[in-house]
């Protein structure tokens, strides 16, 4: 792949690869924000080994996804809601941010299921995708997606 080519699928892809972050990070931009530079790095550094089956996307995600489970940070997670509001008040989000409910119950998800959940509802990734990019089985994503539901249904049911 081109340098040129790599710039063009970069750039169609970057907004929907920092709405992805944002989520696994739960509305902290800054962790996003990094996390997006170092997957674009690495996905330039590897990019002599992407295959161009139109799966760009799926690609780049994967690294993100392997970067955000690599990056200690953002892997933070919280027993509940009011202990993740505590948490984000101090540094991170942005209490006017409109998503600021479901990014702090997205801290109470293990990232598995964090991750599960961004990418099924917040992308639209069917489970099949979701199981290549994570590098589990569909039974697992099913599981995680399970799970994910309804830990934030109880959340964001306590907090309402």
């Amino acid at each position: 792949m081109t340098r040129g080519v790599f710039i063009s699928l970069v750039e169609r892809e970057q907004e929907a690869l920092r709405g992805f972050l944002l989520a696994l990070c739960c509305g902290n931009k800054s962790d996003s924000d990094d996390l997006a530079q170092d997957s674009l790095v690495k996905a330039y550094l590897s990019s002599a080994g992407y295959q161009d089956r139109g799966r760009f996307r799926s690609w780049l995600f994967k690294i993100a996804y392997n970067t955000f489970l690599n990056h200690k940070a953002s892997l933070l997670t919280t027993e509940n809601i009011e202990e993740a509001r505590m948490l984000t008040s101090s540094n991170a989000a942005d209490s006017s941010f409109e998503h600021q409910s479901l990014y702090l119950a997205l801290r109470t998800l293990p990232p598995k299921e964090r991750s599960a959940v961004t990418l099924f509802y917040l992308n639209g990734y069917s489970i099949k995708e979701i199981a290549a990019i994570t590098d589990t089985s569909e039974d697992a994503v099913k599981k995680q997606l399970s799970r994910g539901r309804d830990k934030l249904r109880k959340e964001l049911t306590i907090e309402n």
